[in-house]
């Protein structure tokens, strides 16, 4: 037993130097690979093959799931009429850890022609994909972490790493937000979340910073900072909800007039806000606020009365009682 954990330690370290390599290796490429991705009019094209196939189709789903429009491409297919999915309006993610997979490197000078920009994610910077490359990507290991030095192991993982980094550099360019997680994850185990109601998700209206229709935008402004929030309900002299006002609000008001933080936060605010109710499903709540750009749902009661909020990270967050149960 002491001899498989240690083999499996070696593993992991590993694994783990060559993923640091990376991280002390990461240049201009990177961030020009992210910006030429960004600024794609067509698909993010992913080819390899063999492990580095498998690599790439993971990476085509975190790129898809995550606001960037992506597909896979076996590079067989490819070489048999799979090519007229690409146009030039791509650009192709293409995977060799040698840079000389004949399967890519058959590729390559089609891809040229037809005009995609090519991003090549391999070990060898003087491959035929290295050259053939408007962009390349370091993704070498000085070791697999296969004894034989054989089995694509720690060359793997780096590639499936620098896929996760360009995906989340995307994301936050993107400003992709919980919102359009959940906008493109619908079903499986987030969905599943949504099977529940908005009294079993609601905190009470107390947890969130509010005030009267009176109070100034500065004082709006001391309120969301002290609770780190976003929002704040706007209430009538009994309690019940006036309206609700954002930062977004603010951002549509005159911010540089010298009077702006003076300002009455009646003139900015939403006096009707999108609210729902305590027995609406979750995932009617989560597509109100899709739909409407919201991160936050007040909760009525059915006479009306402010019974809390509903935010979208805790719809986000919240697992499901049964699946916990499970």
């Amino acid at each position: 037993m002491k001899e498989i954990l240690r083999h499996a330690r070696e593993v992991i370290e590993i694994e783990a130097e060559a993923v640091q390599g990376l991280r002390d290796r990461l240049d201009e490429n990177f961030a020009r690979a992210v910006e030429l991705l960004l600024a794609c009019e067509g698909h993010a094209v992913v080819t390899g093959i063999g492990k580095s196939g498998l690599v790439g189709r993971k990476i085509v789903a975190t790129l898809t799931s995550t606001g960037t429009p992506a597909m896979f491409l076996h590079p067989v297919e490819g070489l048999h009429g799979d090519l007229g999915a690409v146009t030039a309006k791509d650009v192709v993610i293409a995977i060799s850890n040698s840079g000389e997979t004949s399967e890519i490197t058959n590729l390559l000078p089609s891809l040229q022609k037809i005009g995609a920009k090519i991003i090549g994610l391999t070990g060898s910077s003087d491959s035929t994909l290295a050259r053939s490359s408007h962009i390349v990507i370091d993704v070498g290991v000085e070791r697999e972490a296969c004894p034989l030095g054989l089995a694509p192991t720690s060359s793997t993982t780096a590639t499936l790493v620098i896929g996760d980094a360009l995906a989340v550099a995307l994301m936050r360019q993107r400003k992709f937000a919980e919102k359009d997680f959940a906008l493109f994850h619908p079903g499986g185990s987030l969905g599943e979340r949504f099977s529940f109601k908005v009294k079993d998700v609601m905190r009470p209206a107390a947890g969130f910073p509010s005030l009267t229709s009176d109070k100034t935008v500065r004082e709006f402004l001391s309120a969301i900072n002290r609770r780190g929030a976003d929002f704040a309900l706007v209430l009538q002299a009994g309690g019940g909800l006036a309206g609700m006002v954002t930062d977004r609000d603010l951002r549509r008001g005159e911010i540089g007039s010298p009077d702006f933080l003076n300002r009455s936060i009646k003139k900015i605010m939403d006096p009707h806000p999108a609210t729902t109710e305590e027995e609406v499903s979750a995932a009617e709540a989560m597509k109100i606020m899709v739909e409407k750009n919201l991160v936050a749902l007040p909760v009525l009661d059915k006479k009306k009365n402010l019974k809390g909020v509903v935010t979208l990270r805790d719809l986000l967050n919240r697992r499901d009682r049964r699946q916990a149960a499970k």
